[in-house]
């Protein structure tokens, strides 16, 4: 390759192989196990038609991330315009080894958080996206996410210290 020549970008089918756990994470962190595989197939689709578009030195993740917060914005937005009569009990969850599996009482610790205290952990820790990015993402300072997101996991740590069986560890390995 010759100085000053744009890098490559990468198949399409990499970014996903790729990214795929961190965006199915942050949607699970933001709407919850049985709404993030939606949301998660949506990022994708959209990123597919965009992806083409997207200069070769672009933060894929960061724009991957910031789809997902879109979709699930979307997804929230249809769900409260729509009723889901559910007549019979939810089917067993997959033990394909998804990522999340197993980590239901997390995911539910994280579903009581505030909106911008969900976002901004789901964002930094699950999505690995920097506080200046979540700032972007959320409106306001990086301080602001960074206040955001140690509230959140104070008030997760709170949750899963008085359920001892709740403790789980993040992504990164940090005790949550």
């Amino acid at each position: 390759m010759k100085p000053g020549q744009a890098v490559p970008k990468k198949p399409f089918e990499a970014v996903v192989r790729e990214q795929g756990a961190t965006v199915l994470r942050v949607c699970r962190a933001i709407l919850g196990v049985h709404d993030a595989d939606d949301a998660w197939s949506d990022t994708f689709l959209a990123a597919l038609q965009a992806y083409p578009a997207l200069p070769p030195e672009a933060n894929v993740e960061a724009w991957l991330v910031t789809i997902a917060h879109r979709k699930c914005i979307d997804h929230v937005r249809a769900g409260s315009r729509r009723a889901l009569p559910v007549d019979q009990p939810p089917e067993q969850r997959s033990s394909l080894g998804i990522p999340g599996d197993g980590h239901e009482d997390l995911l539910h610790a994280l579903s009581r958080l505030p909106p911008k205290q969900r976002q901004a952990v789901a964002y930094h820790y699950l999505g690995g996206l920097p506080y200046k990015d979540v700032a972007a993402l959320l409106g306001g300072t990086a301080d602001a996410a960074r206040r955001a997101a140690a509230d959140g996991v104070k008030a997760l740590r709170s949750a899963l210290f008085i359920h001892p069986s709740l403790a789980h560890t993040s992504s990164k390995g940090d005790i949550l």
